[in-house]
């Protein structure tokens, strides 16, 4: 057994911590100023769908992904990006000037833009909800494979936002909707809040221009007042911790209108009673300090009951911690207040960008898993990036409800089927994976195979050297499978190993009759061409699934000297005599004496025989096995007499009618088949009876022979006949 780490050449490519990736970029010292030198004369002419000039907004982006902490490398890439559309093949020339890491991002981030635009041009049609929902699964996918990407996109739909409120233009409705909806909850969930909030506010101020003016002008109204109370209350409260020996800041936090909105709306609240519009933020020391400091400011202040959150303890899933408050003052006004600590304030304001420019996660991580390394960061952004399309599933009714998105050890997002299964995952990495998965750790733990996956767990396949599937994977009731891809795959794997069975099957008998026609020397490849065969192996499987008869082989080997019409059967009258040949029979004793060979069981040479004589007829031959024979022998013992074959006085041209019983499964061309037999060993057909029953083809022959022992030769070569299953003598 082995795990799959030792399987990473066949997954899916393995995305990389953004810190992680820029560590194997080529050291580029001028890489920005480069890549803005390689795009200037590409872009600086041509403006973007909003009607911005690209080469401007282009050294917009870079600077918010430098004040959010993003290296040179990222922020390079932003002139890239706009490059790509106007190369030929971007990723070769963009991979030789900068190198490959590069490339890849911008390309990807090209692609990703284009199918965003594709699906907001669909959405005046009906299946824009589906085409944005197939836009959100594209995003997550190139996501996945780069996180840098994230950034690239959060970065350029907030220039976007910010020029056309500095333009005073309004954008399209659905690229505000979008930022609303789609980029915002996405900084939420990677906790990017100082994108968040302006991202949230612009888009808010173009969906709904009289609601954001009304609110504005509300906390306008009052400004001065208010700005002037928070900053006495902040220098107060700040002078009152250092006092009681705690050496905190303390500031005064912005008001974000759309956070207002939804608060009045959500809780039913006048503007007057939202307890945010005055709001202060502690930074202490570290979390003992910032226990401390919430405690003297509830000693010192109201608190107001149910207002009070420990994202410390309890960090949201997002990795933000923090204490939250709110306070009455003296005159009983309310009051927000946070306490954090600075590493807790940066990964506030930039999440995981915070985690991209010091390429350290601290020791909480995100979303309480511990990020002791870039391995561990990852695979919790990733999962942030899986419950952030999971929120939007939410709100989609239904899309993403057919679909979860779980993880490799290597970090990949895998897509499958709600209700997948380790097996279902296995066989979407590689089919090979699947074929020897002989067991699955999911997070870590060892669970059965048909244990149905979550979204955002880690899978990783325990596998054999080799080997193959089990039937049970194909059971329903057993839960193994539920996707069908996977399904197939097993079956596929089956079919083939039958089809090897049968293969070899078809070539022994193949084999068989070339040794028996003495023609060991024909080539396989050869035979099965001047039959019509791609290859002996497609001749061998016929042959081997009995829909190939090796008659044919023998007429290509010896044809016939003459053959049957295909479905007709020719019975040929019974040579003159034939029945009663003169001499054939001796009575011991007697000479002379009229002998007839029995109808039950027709006897012939050399069968052992026996007489029994008759009244008027002479004497009756019959075999000494015949069942008739038995009886009136048991009866009438006198009359038996001893008889036996003429020997050199016989007619050795004499003939003898014999039936011959024949069981087969019915078809096209049996009865041809068979006579063929017949015919090529030139015995004579003087009679046939046939009957089919449910498939099965019940046949009688009456043949002339003068050897008995021969023909049970030649009902050998019969019996080897497509679908014949048994030929006696009756």
């Amino acid at each position: 057994m082995k795990s799959l780490a030792s399987e990473a050449a066949e997954a899916a490519p393995v995305p990389e911590l953004v810190a992680a990736a820029e560590q194997s970029l080529p050291r580029q010292a001028d890489a920005l100023a480069r890549a803005r030198a390689f795009a200037e004369p590409l872009i600086a002419g041509e403006t973007l769908d909003t009607g911005e000039n690209t080469l401007v907004h282009a050294d917009a982006v870079a600077d918010i992904l430098k004040q959010m902490g993003g290296s040179e490398a990222m922020q390079a890439a932003s002139y890239l990006v706009y490059a790509c559309t106007h190369l030929n093949r971007p990723q070769e020339v963009i991979a030789k000037a900068f190198g490959e890491s590069y490339a890849a991002l911008a390309v990807e981030t090209t692609k990703l833009v284009a199918v965003q635009r594709q699906a907001r041009g669909g959405e005046a049609r009906p299946s824009g909800v589906h085409a944005q929902a197939e836009n959100i699964r594209k995003m997550l996918l190139a996501f996945s494979r780069d996180l840098r990407v994230v950034m690239l996109r959060l970065a350029s739909r907030l220039q976007t936002l910010r020029w056309h409120a500095v333009s005073r233009t309004v954008p399209p409705p659905e690229v505000a909707r979008e930022a609303l909806e789609v980029f915002a909850p996405l900084a939420n969930r990677l906790g990017i809040w100082q994108i968040k909030w302006e991202m949230e506010d612009l888009a808010f101020r173009f969906l709904e221009p009289e609601t954001y003016k009304q609110i504005a002008r509300l906390l306008d109204e009052k400004r001065v007042e208010r700005e002037t109370y928070v900053e006495q209350l902040r220098q107060q409260l700040e002078d009152e911790l250092r006092a009681q020996g705690l050496h905190a800041q303390v500031h005064g936090r912005p008001k974000h209108i759309y956070s207002i909105v939804k608060k009045m709306r959500g809780k039913s609240l006048e503007f007057e009673h939202v307890f945010d519009i005055r709001a202060l933020r502690v930074i202490a020391a570290d979390e003992r300090e910032c226990y401390a400091a919430l405690a003297w400011v509830h000693q010192r202040f109201e608190p107001i009951e149910g207002e009070f959150d420990d994202y410390i303890a309890r960090p949201k899933p997002n990795g933000y911690q923090s204490l939250h408050t709110v306070v009455r003052d003296a005159t009983g006004r309310p009051i927000e207040i946070q306490f954090r600590t600075p590493a807790m304030h940066e990964h506030a304001e930039h999440g995981v960008a915070a985690h991209w420019a010091y390429k350290e996660a601290g020791a909480k991580g995100y979303a309480g898993v511990s990020a002791s390394s870039d391995y561990d960061a990852k695979i919790a952004v990733l999962r942030q990036l899986l419950a952030w399309e999971r929120d939007l599933a939410g709100a989609a009714t239904g899309l993403f409800e057919d679909r979860i998105y779980v993880l490799t050890p290597q970090a990949a997002v895998v897509e499958l089927a709600q209700g997948a299964t380790p097996v279902d995952f296995a066989y979407t990495v590689h089919t090979s994976l699947g074929h020897r998965c002989r067991g699955a750790r999911v997070d870590g733990a060892m669970v059965p195979l048909n244990t149905p996956l979550k979204n955002g767990q880690t899978v990783e396949i325990v596998t054999a050297k080799e080997g193959g599937p089990s039937r049970d994977w194909l059971n329903p009731d057993l839960g193994f499978l539920a996707g069908q891809r996977a399904r197939a795959k097993v079956r596929a794997w089956f079919n083939e190993q039958q089809r090897h069975e049968t293969v070899a099957r078809g070539r022994e008998a193949v084999e068989k009759l070339l040794q028996r026609e003495g023609r060991t020397a024909f080539k396989l490849e050869d035979l099965a061409a001047q039959l019509g065969f791609k290859t002996a192996d497609d001749l061998f499987a016929v042959v081997g699934k009995d829909e190939f008869s090796l008659r044919n082989i023998e007429t290509l080997l010896r044809p016939p000297e003459a053959p049957l019409p295909q479905d007709e059967f020719l019975l040929k009258k019974p040579r003159s005599g034939a029945g009663t040949p003169k001499g054939g029979v001796l009575v011991v004793g007697i000479d002379s004496l009229m002998t007839q060979l029995a109808r039950c069981c027709k006897p012939a040479p050399p069968d052992a025989i026996g007489g029994f004589v008759t009244r008027g007829k002479g004497v009756s031959i019959h075999r000494r096995d015949c069942s008739n024979f038995r009886q009136i022998a048991a009866r009438e013992p006198a009359r038996v007499i001893e008889v036996e074959w003429g020997g050199a006085r016989a007619d050795r041209e004499a003939v003898y009618p014999v039936d011959v019983a024949v069981e087969a499964a019915d078809r096209q061309g049996l009865l041809r088949d068979i006579s063929e037999v017949f015919a090529k060993e030139k015995m004579n057909v003087i009679g046939v009876q046939t009957q089919s029953v449910k498939g099965t083809a019940w046949m009688t022959f009456t043949i002339e022979t003068a050897d008995a022992q021969r023909l049970m030769k030649v009902l050998t070569q019969v019996a080897e006949v497509q679908g014949v299953r048994s030929a006696r003598r009756r």
